[in-house]
């Protein structure tokens, strides 16, 4: 009896896709769960249970053991220490697309980098130009955003009707997008700055280094000095979440995989579900005066026209200008349905918008508009994308053909 032979290795290129690929996949299932704890949010603010609601959430929880503790209330709880380990996972996320994904060279990092470019400016610049000097200028960094998770869940109801190279081109935009969103925070919306603890931050993270260089590879050292880290950077006035980051940067690669795979499912199944229910909940009969206020139009008009026209134009100037080209069978009408789907704030942009009002009316504003914007846009983009599929889409020669490499599609695949 013959033996079957061996299955071969896969092909390098699928080996190295391979994480991108489950990264996808996560992040579109997670946008369904996401948006089930939106609408929990939602029905417990709008319901006789709403006192009891953000009175929950402003509980104090005291973590240590007298005289070393730490209170925060839930919320900060939230915000500050789970939202850490989220922007953790997205600074892992940004290292490896630097390090040998699709920002390691920069003739694949162009155009997602002029796209997420175009589409921050373009968005803050319409949302200025309609707050200038009103009470709400400073949220000029709502509209921003691109939520990773639901971006990528409406491209997966829409399958294989869009190119694959499509799902990279959003992945990469939104990564590039979120960098950008850190360094917002960091510069734009940190505190008065505690310098005694910005320079303990910088001693430890230099430590952090001086193992990475070392060859230490144990992930719970890297855990215990990084919590070091988040209470430095928590009482320097740079936001704490700004240490997740700080901390992917000098974990070593090997180690840092092994921890982005652990905490991908926990941080889109649980990290942020559990941050859109306790930040999603705005009462909706507030909804007739954030129709008349610069605030929700600013954010409205910022994420859904700003985004598309922003993405569109840079990705449009940056392919013409022969820096870069678009992924293998897409279209410029891909390119623009994309730009919409970019317009989904919700996470990030929530989370800005807590750093830019803290609490009160004009948060609720900000809550109001950043929802209406995040389902006119997924929407509009996905319609866009699904009418655009029924056109055929001929193959370029000559292109670049990774995108089909991650799906297994083949050349002659229609848009």
């Amino acid at each position: 009896m013959t033996r079957p032979s061996p299955i071969p290795d896969a092909p390098l290129v699928e080996r190295v896709l391979r994480p991108f690929q489950q990264f996808i996949a996560t992040e579109a299932a997670s946008g369904i769960v996401l948006l089930a704890s939106t609408a929990l949010a939602l029905l417990l603010a709008n319901s006789p249970l709403a006192s009891a609601y953000h009175h929950a959430l402003e509980i104090p929880i005291a973590v240590g053991i007298r005289p070393f503790t730490l209170a925060l209330t839930l919320h900060e709880w939230v915000n500050d220490a789970l939202m850490a380990i989220f922007f953790f996972l997205v600074g892992l996320e940004m290292k490896r697309e630097l390090l040998v994904g699709d920002l390691a060279t920069r003739r694949s990092a162009t155009l997602p980098v002029a796209a997420a470019l175009g589409g921050m400016l373009a968005p803050a610049a319409i949302y200025l130009l309609i707050n200038r000097g009103g009470s709400g200028s400073r949220g000029w960094g709502i509209p921003m955003a691109t939520d990773i998770a639901f971006a990528l869940g409406v491209l997966a109801l829409l399958g294989r009707r869009v190119p694959s190279g499509l799902r990279v081109f959003l992945a990469a935009l939104a990564i590039v997008d979120d960098l950008g969103s850190v360094l917002v925070i960091a510069v734009f919306y940190s505190a008065a700055l505690m310098w005694s603890a910005v320079g303990g931050a910088m001693l430890v993270l230099a430590f952090l280094a001086v193992l990475n260089l070392s060859g230490v590879t144990r992930w719970y050292l890297y855990a215990v000095v990084g919590i070091v880290l988040w209470l430095l950077v928590l009482g320097s006035g740079v936001h704490a979440t700004i240490a997740g980051v700080l901390l992917a940067f000098v974990v070593p690669a090997r180690t840092g995989a092994s921890l982005e795979h652990a905490l991908r499912g926990v941080v889109a199944f649980g990290i942020m579900p559990i941050f859109a229910l306790a930040n999603a909940g705005v009462a909706l009969g507030g909804s007739a005066a954030a129709a008349t206020n610069p605030i929700a139009w600013g954010i409205v008009l910022g994420l859904v026209f700003g985004k598309p026209l922003g993405i569109l134009l840079a990705s449009y100037a940056a392919v013409r200008s022969g820096a870069a080209e678009l992924p293998a069978n897409t279209a410029w009408r891909h390119v623009h349905g994309a730009g919409w789907l970019g317009g989904i704030g919700f996470t990030m942009s929530l989370f800005i918008a807590s750093l830019a009002f803290g609490s009160g009316a004009l948060l609720d504003v900000a809550k109001l508009g950043v929802i209406a914007a995040s389902v006119v846009s997924g929407i509009t983009g996905y319609t866009l994308l699904r009418l655009g599929s029924r056109a055929a889409l001929p193959a370029r020669p000559g292109a670049v053909g990774v995108s089909r490499a991650v799906s297994g599609s083949r050349p002659d695949l229609q848009g």
